[in-house]
Parts: structure tokens; sequence; C-alpha cells
């Protein structure tokens, strides 16, 4: 077998195990808002189970970092399909006993599963060379538009197979998705990958972060990342406020998931092409355009539009954000970038997830959904400010 071959393999294994993996997360996305209502004391408290899982992305991404620089990728890839495994029992059982806490509790465990999925985009770059990286991202990514199709349907078919107890077969089903993931992930080789080391190598991270080319790949990808949880957090109990079917707001959010990956075909040719900034743009434009939409009206049809469009809004702009992060470091420094990376924006959707639950049940969706705008015109701005400090460089004087 030739080496395109086996490259080409190992990716295929990745989006495979993106599909699988990122099910999981749509799982919770899609029930946890509900659950957190059906369980919590409080209305307000109704999206805090959401806002755990992104709390245990955040608090993961660091200890991810430091975990793939010791022991490798594999290590980490199979540790993340470990703690899939968790939450699927643990929320599985807090359903069973009625408690609130608990659910919350597997949540964390669901977030480190999310960061460690995350960190897929990054994998396939070590499985290909340098040139042929953004494609490799983009076909990793792909593997999500199975994920936006499996998660809702497993969502589906199974929130009430167990009458008494909803939603408990769904978390033990999506167990048993996590550990398939597993299996899968176990023929993978990092072949580009770099040595692992208990030591720092490359510049000092101080010096990375402050490349103005880095931070406005964070900011991109802060907003891009912040915004579509923001309003996706909100969706499914916005729906259900608003004397909506459930079975809509599963199809709502499936079509979303969908959205969010099926660009991923072609999102590295478009970078490859057009650059990374630019494709950023259009996608924090469609994210702007997904706020409009949400702030026009709450039928079922402005929350699908308004969801399709955060989704293809999404995979733009941080497709492009991590684009750029992964040309602002030597593979030597990807890991511990990578993980400052995703630690900031993940720890920012913290705030963003914190926040959505209260201010749509006191402000409704409306509100929730203008609130998107100006965070949005920022991240324009810094694009713009970046492409016209690289044009004033290269531009004679």
């Amino acid at each position: 077998m030739s080496s395109s071959r086996k490259i080409n393999s190992h990716i295929l294994r990745l989006a495979t195990a993106q599909a699988l993996s990122g099910a999981n997360s749509t799982v919770v996305y899609a029930t946890g808002a509900i659950i957190g209502n059906m369980l919590a004391s409080r209305p307000a408290l109704a999206t805090l189970p959401i806002s755990v899982f992104v709390v245990g992305m955040a608090l993961a991404t660091l200890p991810v970092g430091a975990l793939t620089r010791r022991y490798g990728r594999r290590v980490t890839v199979l540790f993340g399909n470990l703690c899939g495994v968790i939450v699927g029992l643990l929320a599985a059982l807090a359903l069973v006993i009625q408690s609130f806490a608990l659910f919350c509790f597997a949540m964390l465990f669901g977030g480190a599963y999310a960061a460690v999925v995350l960190t897929f985009r990054f994998a396939a770059a070590e499985c290909v060379s340098p040139k042929e990286r953004p494609r490799a991202l983009s076909t990793v990514m792909a593997g999500g538009v199975f994920a936006g199709v499996l998660g809702p349907q497993l969502v589906t078919g199974t929130m009430n197979a167990w009458p008494a107890h909803t939603y408990v077969v769904t978390y033990l089903a999506s167990a048993g998705v996590a550990a398939l993931s597993a299996i899968v992930l176990m023929g993978v080789k990092f072949e580009h990958q770099p040595k692992p080391s208990r030591r720092n190598v490359g510049r000092p991270i101080g010096e990375v972060i402050r490349q103005p080319r880095f931070m406005v790949a964070m900011l991109c990808g802060v907003v891009s990342y912040m915004m579509m949880n923001f309003m996706m957090t909100s969706a499914p109990l916005a729906m259900e406020l608003c004397g909506l079917p459930r079975v809509a707001s599963n199809y709502g959010i499936e079509m979303h998931v969908v959205a969010m990956y099926a660009p991923s075909f072609f999102t590295g040719r478009l970078i490859s092409r057009f650059g990374a900034p630019n494709v950023t743009l259009a996608g924090l434009a469609l994210i702007g355009l997904a706020a409009i939409t949400g702030m026009s009206g709450m039928t079922v049809n402005h929350f699908w539009v308004a969801l399709v469009l955060l989704g293809l809004g999404w995979n733009f702009g941080f497709l492009g954000a991590s684009a750029l992060v992964l040309s602002s470091h030597s593979p030597e420094e990807g890991p511990r970038v990578q993980s400052v990376n995703d630690f900031v924006v993940f720890g920012a959707m913290v705030i963003g997830s914190f926040l959505s639950g209260g201010l749509l049940t006191t402000l409704g969706w409306s509100v929730v959904s203008g609130l998107m705008l100006p965070p949005i015109i920022l991240a324009i701005v810094g694009v713009l400010w970046l492409q016209w400090s690289r044009n004033k460089r290269v531009s004679p004087a």
C-alpha cells in the first residue's frame, strides 16, 4: 500500500471517529437544556448542564495538551473516548434517580470528551505532509456531517424507549457509540507527530501568543464558537417555550449540526484558494445573518433557518480561525499553542453558556439573538485590520 493510501486511511478513521464522537456532543446539545428544565428547581437553571459541559471543555484543554506532549496523540484520543463512556453512564443514572446535580457532574466528562474530539482537526495535520493539512483538516471535520444525523436520530429513536425514564436509553446508547469510536481510533497512526517529550520546545508561549496573526485567529475562534454555542444552547429550550414539538427541535439541531460540518468537504479548498482570513470573514457574516434571522421571528422556519445559517457560519469561521492558528506555530509548538487557543475559546464559551439560560427566560429569544451582533462586528474588524496590516507590509514604499 502506498504512503498516500495509508495517510488517506488514517484520515478516514479520524473522520469516522469525528462522526461517532461528535454524536455525543449533539445528544447533549439536543437534550441538555430540556433535561435541565425537567430536573432543575428553577427555569433559569435549565441551561446549566450545557454550561457545565462547556466548563468541562475549558478545564480539559490544557491537560489534554500536556497529555499529548508527554504521551502522544493516541493516548489522548483514547482518554477522550473513556470520558465519553463515563458521561453516558453517569447521565443515564442521573435520569433514573432524577438527580440534577449528578447530571451536571456527568456533563464535566462530556465536556472533556468534546475537548479531545475537537483536537482531531489538529491531529489530522499529524497524519499528512504540510501541504495537505488544510484538506486533511476539513476532511476530518466533514465527519461531523454524520454526527449531525446520528446524534439527533439517536435522540429521536431512543428518548422514549423506556417510558418511565425519558432519555435514559439515549445516554446509554451514546456510551456505546463512544466505545465504538475508541475501536476505530486504535488503527490511526500519527506519522508526522513530533516525538513526545516532557520538555517545552520551540519559542516561549508568550512570544507565539503576541503575534497579531495568532491573536486575531484566537479572537475569531472565540467569537465563532461562543456565538454558535450561545444560540444553539438556547434554541431547543426557546422552541419548547414557544410550544413547538420536541421533534421539531431535534430536526432543527440535526440540520444545524449537518450545516456545521457539511461545508468541510470543500472548506479546505476554499482556504487554500482564497486564504483563511477571507473564509473566516464569510463565516462571521453568516453568523451575523443567523442572529438577524433569530430576531425576525419565532416560527419553526425562523428557528430552522437561523440554526442552518449558524452552522454554516461556524464552519467557515472556526475552520478559518483554526487554519490561522496552524500557520502561527511550528510543529513542535503545536500541542502547547493549540491547547492555549482552545482553552481561551472554550473559556469564553463558558460565559456565553451561563448567560444564555437566564437571558432567554428573562429577555426572550429575540434579545438573545441580537446580543450576538456586537462580538461578530468586533471579530470582523479584527480580520480586516490583519489583512490591512499584511497589505501595508508587502506594498512598495
